[in-house]
């Protein structure tokens, strides 16, 4: 049981955090929150034309901003309620169990409510910014399972499509440097509508059979490289009966 004196030096404490947790909201503007969006804080009308960086750091900055707001005013209602706790008497009492909150433990935090068991900082909070929803798992708004190697055009696909158009890489910024600086960006030889680069050239029917080669600059440049390497295919040389047909004939 709390004393007089006790609960009036702890009303004096929640008195005054609270008009410095008001002054500080009211000062800064809940953070910045009371913008519309994070680009009036930089005076941009749009992400299109800025520096991936800088996009990268007001989305840390606002993230930073959503979570400092979210304390402060979390903050301001514990105070709140603590105060109204002391109005009707139950101030020290765990809101959960019942029991005596330690007076040391009212002393270093005397907005709360609840005892160290039941204490509601345990709980993590899931608000975020609306720009990291482009960043869900795998790249995007994408639901691929892997494990069937499903194929399709997805967030990682769409940033390589933009990033040709041209990125604030150089290539020291690259593990492999790349000879264009239209090709700044990662797996930027990587091959379009197709894995293999034989299949840029090479056709087949729909049963495996009659295969063609159709002459073209991807084409002569595999060539070249196997010629180079001294090597019949990517995998390495053919066994004696490699004009043996890969496909079983049906006889009848």
């Amino acid at each position: 049981m709390l004393s007089t004196q006790q609960l009036a030096e702890l009303r004096l404490q929640l008195l005054q955090e609270k008009a410095e947790a008001e002054e500080r909201l009211e000062q800064n503007d809940h953070f910045g929150l009371e913008r519309g969006h994070a680009h009036e804080s930089m005076g941009e009308l749009s992400s299109y034309d800025n520096h991936p960086a800088d996009e990268a750091t007001e989305l840390y900055e606002r993230e930073k901003d959503i979570a400092l707001n979210e304390h402060s005013e979390t903050q301001l209602g514990n105070i709140d309620r603590a105060l109204e706790a002391m109005e009707n008497g139950t101030y020290g009492k765990c809101d959960v169990c019942g029991k005596d909150i330690p007076f040391e433990r009212l002393q270093a935090l005397p907005n709360t409510t609840f005892c160290k068991e039941h204490s509601q900082d345990q709980i993590t909070s899931h608000n975020r910014p609306v720009e990291e929803e482009v960043l869900s798992p795998p790249f995007g708004k994408f639901d691929m399972d892997e494990k069937k190697e499903n194929v399709g055009f997805d967030a990682e696909d769409s940033w390589q499509t933009v990033a040709a158009w041209g990125t604030s890489d150089t290539p020291s910024d690259l593990a492999f440097p790349q000879d264009d600086y239209q090709d700044m960006y990662v797996e930027a030889d990587e091959n379009i509508g197709y894995v293999e680069d034989y299949e840029n050239f090479v056709g087949n029917d729909m049963y495996g059979n009659d295969i063609k080669v159709y002459p073209n600059p991807q084409h002569e440049k595999y060539e070249d490289a196997l010629d180079e390497e001294g090597i019949m295919t990517t995998f390495g040389d053919l066994p004696a009966y490699e004009h043996d047909p890969y496909v079983d004939h049906d006889d009848k």
